[in-house]
């Protein structure tokens, strides 16, 4: 009889302290936590996480180690070159992703509730839209002086990765991502070109070819670029292979290189309007050069979006077109000149 009882007791302090422990993460933790534990995880490093959020490493390591606490187990682990999730810190990563997503809709929802139309525009740009966004971003920001920006401007698997955490809310790329489920419209042309300082040999060659430019060294963007992506999928499908002369992880790189006489590159011409315009660079004569790629719009499918998101990406696809390509549509022939962008999902 006693043995039985004991049982019992010791089975209900168990159930006792399983529901403590899983009571204790709502009870003690924090957005803040929460928050700082998600940037840890994303850069895989305390300090680099410290340096994004404007934060001493110890205020990271302390709100990472509450969270720890409450959570009951260790969320992260300490590696040679940073840190690493453990199999509970990717558990927790999962639901604290749509946390925070649900977080700032509410916060956008409440806003929009007491006839403020304001809130976070959390947007991510693959690099070379860093050289027209801005001015659209700040023409959005006229119009609507309530709302904040944070833009994340790298390379499109990065922007990738952003979009599938919900670290952003909507991307501006060149081809839509295929490993995500996405809604994508088109908001404008992307002008994509192989260009050479005069001086080159290439530059004043007649009839050059494809096939004759896949003869010399290139200037490329790095792997997870999607121009170099786009580069790499031209020759291929002319049975071409790519000659690196240098790869670099920089449009102004490329191009300085590029004007220096380096080597020829391809390039958005949205990256070099002004080397355009002064005749440092020049598009190199040859068939379908430049060709017409398009921007996109793009997030997640299925997936509550704020509504400062949704009003942005309606500004791109209606302003988008005309404005993405003035400042070099004098040096895009005639026949490229486009419409106005259509949307599509």
């Amino acid at each position: 009889m006693k043995l039985n009882v004991l049982c019992l007791i010791t089975r209900y302090a168990n159930i006792v302290v399983k529901e403590a422990s899983s009571m204790s993460l709502a009870k003690s933790a924090s957005l803040k936590q929460v928050s700082t534990f998600r940037t840890v995880a994303r850069l895989g490093s305390v300090s680099l996480a410290a340096e994004e959020l404007h934060l001493s490493q110890s205020a990271v390591s302390i709100q990472i180690g509450a969270l720890e606490a409450a959570a009951g187990t260790a969320l992260i682990e300490r590696t040679g070159r940073g840190v690493r999730v453990t199999e509970a810190g990717s558990l927790l990563l999962g639901y604290a992703d749509r946390l925070m997503a649900l977080w700032n809709e509410t916060s956008d929802e409440m806003a929009t509730l007491l006839g403020d139309f304001s809130g976070t525009l959390r947007v991510g740009a693959v690099t070379t839209a860093e050289h027209w966004l801005p001015r659209l971003l700040v023409r959005f920001i006229d119009q609507n002086p309530k709302v904040n920006v944070r833009l994340f401007a790298c390379n499109r698997d990065e922007i990738v990765r952003h979009l599938a955490v919900h670290d952003i809310d909507l991307a501006v790329m060149g081809r839509p991502p295929t490993e995500l489920q996405v809604d994508a419209r088109v908001i404008g042309e992307n002008p994509l070109a192989f260009v050479a300082a005069p001086s080159h040999p290439l530059a004043s060659m007649p009839r050059l070819t494809l096939a004759r430019l896949s003869e010399v060294p290139l200037l490329v963007r790095e792997r997870g670029s999607g121009t170099r992506t786009a580069v790499e999928r031209l020759l291929k499908s002319a049975g071409l292979r790519l000659r690196i002369g240098s790869e670099l992880s920089s449009n102004e790189a490329i191009k300085q290189m590029c004007v220096a006489g380096f080597a020829p590159a391809y390039l958005s011409m949205l990256t070099c309007p002004l080397e355009l315009d002064a005749g440092l660079l020049r598009v190199l004569p040859m068939p379908n050069n430049p060709s017409l790629s398009h921007w996109h719009a793009v997030r997640r499918s299925g997936q509550p979006v704020p509504k400062v998101a949704l009003a942005f990406e309606e500004f791109l696809v209606h302003a988008g077109g005309g404005e993405i390509l003035s400042p070099i549509r004098q040096h895009l022939p005639s026949a490229l000149c486009p419409r106005r962008a259509k949307s599509s999902v």
